[in-house]
């Protein structure tokens, strides 16, 4: 196995076991079993747990990048690809249920913890923002197009958060319908 294939599973397992577990409760241990190597070898592609840290958040930004450029492609229209961050909920609410929202739930234990890279991690959501505040300003919404992704995020993570605590999944399906229905009259009403 070459070196850069080692430490990319290296990072793929870490992201994993972060979201499942949570950074604090993953160890060096946990990592090098879930990939199947030994502590030594692990050793040599990460020093310390902030190293791989701040990999995960770096393939994170990454997919995230990915996804929103898919997103681009794949709506013909503002709204189409706002949708497809209302309905990526649905999409994943099995692991929404069970864990949380990835994003959420990583800055939430990094702002508790007072981790350094809680910043780092916040861009995360910045990305969602900044390319949220986009579609809104493309749907005709320029003044108000940041309020309005703010309030996209904070709702999702709000359901999102419920639908961890009470593993509903129906909740889930019932808040993306009221934010589609909501998107729907932000559209109609924009330009």
């Amino acid at each position: 196995m070459g070196e850069t294939k080692t430490r990319d599973r290296i990072v793929e397992a870490a992201d994993g076991l972060f979201y499942r577990q949570g950074f604090g409760h993953t160890s060096f241990s946990d990592i090098a079993e879930a990939v199947g190597i030994s502590r030594g070898n692990f050793y040599h592609h990460f020093k310390t747990k902030d190293d791989i840290l701040d990999a995960v958040i770096g393939l994170r930004l990454a997919n995230t990048r990915e996804m929103l450029a898919q997103w681009e492609a794949e709506g013909a229209t503002p709204e189409e690809r706002i949708r497809s961050f209302i309905h990526m909920m649905v999409a994943n609410r099995a692991e929404i249920m069970r864990y949380g929202c990835p994003v959420g739930t990583l800055c939430t234990e990094l702002a508790k913890l007072d981790h350094v890279t809680h910043n780092e991690a916040t861009r995360l959501f910045v990305l969602f923002r900044s390319w949220l505040a986009g579609q809104f300003r493309q749907l005709g919404r320029d003044r108000d197009a940041d309020a309005l992704a703010m309030h996209l995020l904070a709702r999702s993570q709000g359901v999102a958060t419920l639908a961890n605590a009470f593993r509903d999944e129906r909740f889930i399906e019932r808040e993306v319908m009221r934010m589609d229905a909501w998107l729907g009259s932000i559209a109609a009403t924009a330009h």
